[in-house]
Formats: structure tokens, sequence, C-alpha cells
């Protein structure tokens, strides 16, 4: 497989999604970078479970290494990771209520979507990249999959609506919304925000949603 790289920016920063280099052997694997931040997405499917399943057994993991920040975590003689932390819980539980409808009703095949931070800039965080990388690797997997999404952030620093806004600006943000659809249709929503009125969120919104479409474009 040879190596296959689009770009386009979104926001303040350039954003690469490339296959063909790593993780040849999984269904479906995809490089998503955002500044210097950088999202390995992998995709998988098995066999049902069991034949009498009744749900779809969809597990996404997302995994934030040390090494991804240039740190080494523990003594001399203990160098394991640890259990995730509850952001990265709740990044992979975010990506899984953005995926889970996109999949055929009545299906029951085993499929694994995992998330490997490679890259931490400091800047840009790692969860809105590990959404966009998810949903590419399950478009190229042959995976029976509705995509594809997108996914942005939208924040609110000086009065200004920022698409994708670095850590030091969501610190100053009024607003933490966080979208995953298409240019047309949105499958996943969250937000945080500080006392905004419904109309600038439904702004939000709007902004967020025709980035959105500059994502799935590539």
């Amino acid at each position: 497989m040879k190596k296959v790289e689009v770009t386009a920016v979104i926001g303040a920063q350039e954003l690469k999604i490339s296959t063909g280099e790593l993780a040849k052997q999984a269904g479906g694997s995809v490089l998503v970078q955002y500044g210097e931040t950088i999202v390995l997405g992998t995709a998988t499917m098995g066999h049902p479970l069991s034949k009498d399943a009744d749900f779809l057994p969809l597990l996404v993991e997302y995994e934030e290494k040390f090494y991804a920040a240039g740190k080494i975590k523990g003594s001399r003689f203990m160098k394991r990771e640890g259990r995730p932390n509850d952001d990265a819980i709740l990044t992979a539980r975010l990506i899984d209520r953005s995926i889970r409808p996109l999949f055929p009703d009545g299906m029951i095949n085993d499929v694994q979507v995992v998330l490997t931070v490679l890259s931490y800039d400091g800047e840009n965080d790692a969860d809105v990249p590990a959404m966009i990388a998810a949903c590419g690797a399950l478009m190229i997997s042959g995976i029976p999959w509705q995509g594809p999404l997108g996914a942005v952030r939208v924040g609110i620093v000086d009065g200004k609506m920022v698409i994708n806004p670095t850590t030091q600006e969501r610190q100053e943000s009024k607003l933490d919304l966080v979208l995953a659809g298409t240019a047309n249709n949105i499958t996943m929503l969250e937000s945080g925000a500080r006392e905004i009125t419904e109309s600038i969120m439904l702004d939000a919104i709007e902004v967020g949603q025709r980035a959105l479409g500059s994502v799935v474009s590539l």
C-alpha cells in the first residue's frame, strides 16, 4: 500500500491525514496530524461474539502514552503505563457516541477502534484529531459504516468564534463545544459554557458545522 496524504487548513492550523505507513495489518489505519499533535487510528472487525447477540460489541480505546509528550513514567525499574486517566476514558466515550449511530442496524460483529497519541505538542489537544482518525480508519477499513464524519472544537475568545482553539485559548474561552458530523448533519455534540445566550450557542454550532464540511471533504 502506497502512502496517501491529504491536507487542509482548519482553523489556524493545517490538518494532515495520511495512510499507508503504519499498522498495515489492521483493517484500516490513519495518521492524523494537527499542529505537531499526531494520532494513529486503527479499525478492525472480527466475527460475531455470539450468534444470538442483540447488540453491537464496539470497543473504542483511546491511549495517551507518556512518550507522546517526551516523558517516561515510573521508577528505574517500573516503566509500564498505568490505567487510562479520566480524560482518556471520556475521550473514548466521546468517539464512541460519534461513530456508533452510523453502523448498520442489526450488526453484531466485534469491532475495535484504537486511537494512540504518538505526539502531543502541548498546544493542540489530541481528542479532535483522534475522532477524525477513528472516522478515517473506519472509512478505509471495509467495515460496514455509513461515514464519513468530521470533528471540530469551537471556542469563543475575546468575543470571536475560534475553530480548534489551543490549550491556552480554551482556558480563556467562554465556550467549549465539540461537534462530530458532516456539513449537513450532526451526530454528536458536547459542550460546556460560561453563561452564553442561546443565539450565541446556535451561531457556534453553525460555525462548527461549516468547518465540519471542510474536514469531511478531505
